[in-house]
Order: C-alpha cells, then structure tokens, then sequence
C-alpha cells in the first residue's frame, strides 16, 4: 500500500467518525487550501480508501442503485427485523394504513399475524399474501404494472386507485435518505407512486437501517421535511441523528 502522509490519516479519521466529510470543512480542519484537500481526497481514492462526491468525498458509495427484491432480504436482516417491530408499535387497531414495498416491509407484513382489525393498502405482492393469513386484516391489492424485481405495482393504474383513499399512517422503504435532496429510491415509477401515497397519508414513517442514510437514489421521493418518523438502527451517527431531529424528523433508534 502506498504511504500515506499525516494529513492523509486525519482526512481518514475525521471520514471514519463522520461517515463522510466536506471539502470546506477539512479545509478548516486542516488549515490547508481546497486545491490541496481535493487533491488528497482523490489520491486516497484511486488507493480505494474513500468515495469522491460533490462538495466531499463519503466512506461508502452514496450513490444507491436497484437491487433484486431477492438479493435486498439477505441484507441487514436483523436491523430490517428490529425496524419491523419499531414500525409495529405504532400501528393501532382499527387504523388504515399503507404499506409500501421493499424487504423490511415483509418482515412487518409478518409480524401482523395476530394484529387487527386493520386496513391495509399494500403496493407490494408479497405483503399482501403474508396478511391473507390473518382473517382480521382488510387487504386493499393497488392494481397496474407489476415490477418483477421488487414484486410490487407501479404505474398510472395503481396511482389512479391510490387517489381514492386516505390513510391514518404511511410505511415507507426507501434506497436513499440525504440531508439535502431527501428520500429517495433507484426507480423513478416507483418514486412518483411513493409521492401520491405521501400525499394520501396523515403521518410518514420512513423504514430505513442507517446503510440508507447519506445516500441518494434515482428517483427523488420527497423533502426530509415531509417525514414524521425514521425507524433506524444503531448505526446512525450522532450528527445526521441531530440534523434529521432538527429538520423535525422523530427518530426511533432499534
């Protein structure tokens, strides 16, 4: 490995704490010129210790790209786990609510079993046959587009029913959370059914393990703004904690 000098280890110290950092901060930190912070950012890349990104550089590719559905349910199963049963204490009987789709939906969808009764408008296949098996929960299936990779419906179809209803709680999985450009996911279909089930909600509550966060997907969703709750993990700083609490965001840590 090639030598790396001091200031090359504070850059990755202060990217280890932080997840990522600015080139405006380091500046600062470091008392050198943005010329010279831009070149050690990308030196320590071509040696694969960090990711470049506009304005910085991030521990982890911020970028997030579409997954298989099956690929998606061998990834931090047991954060998606804990976030389920995050997301079941704040379902009450007799509520309507919208499940989205995505992997840690499937694990709430499960932990259903015994709850009800409820209302549930579900994009996703897989989360409606999961609570076909308890009798108490009404199951509202959008119709349209099937998108083979998440199992789930998109399109005009599916957003023209969604328009005829109105929900207590929205529960959401996204690809992307982003202090600046908000929530996200990687298919731009999807992103506009997900703004119509915003809009059709009382309260959002977003399902996401701290992978997601500082991320961004294709497809813009909507503003942090327009989010009641994250459930998260352990894994979410303390900064990106206190940002997202500052905009007004609840967070739940499971």
């Amino acid at each position: 490995m090639e030598k790396l000098i001091p200031r090359h280890d504070d850059i990755l110290k202060e990217l280890d704490e932080k997840g990522h950092v600015l080139v405006q901060d380091l500046c600062e930190k470091l008392n050198v010129s943005s010329v010279t912070v831009r070149k050690d950012l990308n030196y320590l890349e071509s040696l694969g210790l960090l990711f470049r990104n506009h304005g910085g550089a991030s521990k982890h590719v911020r970028y997030a790209y579409e997954r298989n559905v099956d690929e998606k349910e061998n990834i931090n199963v047991e954060a998606k786990q804990n976030i389920a049963k995050g997301a079941l204490q704040l379902i009450q009987e007799n509520d309507c609510i919208i499940l989205a789709s995505g992997t840690t939906m499937h694990y709430l969808a499960r932990m259903l079993v015994n709850f009800g009764p409820l209302t549930v408008l579900t994009s996703s296949l897989r989360v409606a046959l999961e609570l076909c098996n308890n009798p108490n929960i009404n199951i509202i299936q959008l119709g349209g587009e099937v998108r083979k990779s998440s199992t789930s419906i998109v399109g005009s179809i599916s957003e023209t029913i969604l328009r005829q209803f109105s929900c207590n709680k929205l529960f959401l999985g996204v690809d992307g959370i982003d202090l600046e450009f908000g929530i996200s996911t990687s298919n731009a279909a999807e992103a506009h059914l997900n703004q119509l089930m915003i809009e059709c909600s009382e309260k959002v509550v977003i399902l996401g393990d701290s992978s997601k966060l500082n991320k961004k997907g294709f497809g813009k969703i909507a503003p942090l703004d327009k989010i009641d709750y994250l459930i998260t993990d352990s894994g979410i700083c303390a900064e990106d904690r206190v940002a997202l609490e500052e905009i007004g965001v609840a967070v739940i840590v499971k």
